[in-house]
């Protein structure tokens, strides 16, 4: 074949096709060839029992914490809270036996009975003394006020409930009505002229006290 005859063996025409699709092939081949030989690749050993692969020890440490969402139920707080004292007192308990001496369903100065009779009584005892209507008047009408408070102490031992004769507790409300009853009683009995009642120490001890 002449130079430039289309298909000759020699000319770059017919060349050049062949070339670039070889090179294209050995392009492609040799993209194969890496990702096979990257896929190939003998994998690294697994770790031991109980180890950990260098690196991940911290992420899986984190990991497996449990973090603030992750604990369940309620959190307490350590300091217990207290309410504080108040600065001025403004109820208290009611007092032993201060209940109602009646059903609930009485009227109220029946549910009030034991107040309303000592303060009748020594309403009473005032009366006789304040308007002096006889001889004696002012000796009965201190004992009227002095057996008032005697009666107060006997309820408040026989009674379980005393509605608002109750003031403090049983011991000590019969202690104060007894006492103070029992001196205003004595000390009507020895009262001056002509005293129902002589002690001889204690008209020393009353006279040395008036004069």
């Amino acid at each position: 074949m002449t130079p430039g005859t289309p298909g000759a063996s020699g000319t770059p025409d017919a060349d050049a096709p062949r070339n670039g699709s070889a090179g294209a092939a050995g392009r492609a081949s040799g993209g194969g060839a890496a990702g096979n030989g990257s896929a190939g690749a003998p994998a690294p050993p697994a770790p031991a029992d109980g180890a950990t692969e260098p690196g991940t020890a911290g992420a899986s440490a984190d990991d497996t914490a449990p973090g603030p969402a992750a604990v369940s139920g309620p959190v307490l707080s350590s300091a217990v809270w207290k309410r504080p004292a108040p600065i001025l007192t403004t109820d208290t308990a009611r007092p032993e036996g201060g209940g109602r001496a009646a059903p609930s369903d009485a009227p109220a100065p029946a549910r009030q009975w034991p107040l309303l009779t000592v303060l009748g009584l020594a309403g009473v005892g005032l009366l006789v003394v304040g308007t002096d209507a006889f001889a004696q008047s002012f000796r009965i009408g201190t004992m009227l006020v002095g057996a008032a408070l005697l009666t107060g102490a006997v309820l408040r031992r026989m009674l379980p409930s005393v509605g608002m004769l109750a003031v403090r507790s049983r011991f000590t409300d019969m202690i104060t009505y007894g006492v103070m009853g029992g001196l205003i009683v004595l000390l009507a009995l020895m009262v001056q002229p002509d005293p129902w009642l002589k002690i001889p120490f204690l008209e020393e001890i009353l006279h040395l006290t008036v004069t």
